[in-house]
């Protein structure tokens, strides 16, 4: 499990966004980023067992950096208030469909899918659904699926239809999709629980089938 002082520190983190703060607290962080690296590496050996995809990644490559990126943004803050990981069979370097940790106080979430594709990749994945509607119906429909997750994502959905698909197609709700993913939120006192590397590897692999369906669409673009 995770040390309270990880998430006491993200806590503080929020309160002190600044450079001067975190560097009087260096150390704070390093044991911080270092509890979460071990928890990912536990997470990812359980996830293992599902997904073979998976072998041999090391948690390091999953990571995203705690700066922030804030050239085009008019928050300023220098850091992120969250640990977060990437798991996919390049780490954080995705291809595909992955599987995503979000570690904030309050606000943690597990989260997998295929976020914002490549214009190709989302002419592929939309390709996909109207041959197998009802494979892929069959997965985001399945009772374990809808208890964990509920319903996709419907983040930057179009308002009309795309220009391949006619607007009373019978799937165009999810054809009008351009992200594919789905979250569930998670309470702070799971990582305190037992085996809760085991019980986020359990969310995942609900997830795998449909990371599956995603990564069989864009398949033959790679070919």
């Amino acid at each position: 499990m995770l040390h309270q002082s990880t998430l006491d520190f993200l806590t503080q983190l929020k309160e002190n966004n600044n450079r001067d703060w975190f560097i009087a607290n260096k150390k704070v962080y390093e044991q911080a980023k270092t509890d979460f690296v071990v928890f990912v590496e536990k997470l990812i050996a359980e996830m293992e067992k599902f997904d073979p995809s998976l072998i041999d990644l090391e948690a390091k490559k999953c990571l995203f950096r705690i700066n922030r990126d804030v050239r085009f943004s008019k928050d300023k803050s220098p850091y992120k208030i969250n640990f977060s990981a990437v798991m996919s069979a390049k780490g954080k370097n995705i291809q595909g469909s992955c599987y995503y940790l979000h570690l904030q106080p309050g606000a943690s979430f597990v989260a997998g899918g295929y976020w914002m594709p490549e214009p190709e990749h989302l002419k592929a994945i939309r390709q996909e659904i109207d041959y197998r509607s009802a494979d892929f119906k069959k997965i985001i429909t399945d009772k374990e699926f809808v208890s964990v997750y509920g319903t996709l994502s419907e983040e930057e959905k179009l308002k009309n239809a795309p220009k391949e698909y006619t607007k009373d197609h019978p799937e165009i709700e999810l054809l009008k999709l351009k992200s594919f993913t789905a979250s569930s939120k998670l309470n702070d006192s799971l990582f305190f629980s037992t085996d809760p590397a085991i019980k986020l590897a359990q969310a995942f692999k609900v997830l795998q089938p449909f990371n599956q369906f995603l990564d069989q669409a864009i398949a033959e673009v790679h070919q």
